[in-house]
């Protein structure tokens, strides 16, 4: 069965708001492995991007500026995503927006065209009743190493949920083996182990931004929000 590690960051919640997709990342899998290949793209809104978002995700309307428009890159997505059963972490979230940006172009809704859809985020909450099933939660629970993971990004994010999926339906394999790569003609394969994604620390800015936000976040819930208690200590000598 061919398997896609699938991940989106939006300009908002509901994309019968008018929300868009804003980064789409799909990382296939077969026979329980990376298989090196994937999909990866920025996408420019056509809007403004709400700014509780953009403070989740980092992403700015100016870095979209010259990306291409869902029109144009739709039918890719469409295509590589065709046939295989979906890995989601909150499937309804990104199948949701996935399918209202389908609709837009013409293209046929994610039941359709896809086998099937596993919803991680449903099947945490029936593992671990009562108990913090975000995917950092799930990554601190399984100690899957997320120290890259500065903001919330859909690449990194596909990565931690491969880790994530292998240890919820086996709990002991790791996507941290060598990923077989098919060459072209008779040159068989290559083995290689997978690199960490190079992710750029926030700046003192943005560190400072995202403080304020989790203070707002503070005062909404009347007290310390969830993300206070998923910030990791400072280390000696940084």
């Amino acid at each position: 069965m061919r398997q896609i590690i699938l991940d989106t960051e939006t300009t908002g919640l509901d994309p019968q708001q008018g929300h868009r997709i804003i980064e789409f990342a799909g990382l296939e899998m077969v026979g329980r492995k990376l298989t090196g290949k994937h999909l990866h793209l920025y996408i420019h809104p056509q809007r403004e991007i709400d700014p509780d978002a953009q403070r989740v995700h980092g992403i700015s309307l100016e870095f979209l500026d010259g990306k291409p428009v869902f029109s144009k890159v739709g039918q890719e997505i469409a295509d590589f995503l065709r046939g295989a059963e979906l890995i989601i972490h909150n499937a309804p979230f990104d199948v949701g927006f996935l399918n209202a940006e389908f609709a837009k172009i013409g293209i046929e809704p994610i039941d359709k065209l896809c086998a099937s859809v596993i919803d991680t985020l449903r099947e945490a909450r029936d593992m671990f009743p009562g108990k913090r099933n975000s995917l950092d939660a799930l990554c601190d629970r399984f100690e899957i190493d997320r120290s890259n993971r500065t903001l919330h990004g859909a690449l990194v994010d596909c990565e931690l949920l491969s880790e994530v999926y292998l240890w919820m339906t086996r709990g002991q394999e790791s996507l941290a083996m060598d990923i077989e790569v098919e060459l072209p003609g008779d040159a068989g394969a290559i083995q290689f182990e997978r690199k960490p994604l190079k992710v750029l620390a926030a700046s003192e800015a943005e560190e400072a931004e995202h403080q304020a936000y989790l203070d707002v976040l503070d005062k909404t819930v009347r007290g310390a929000c969830v993300w206070r208690g998923l910030e990791q200590p400072a280390q000696a000598g940084d």
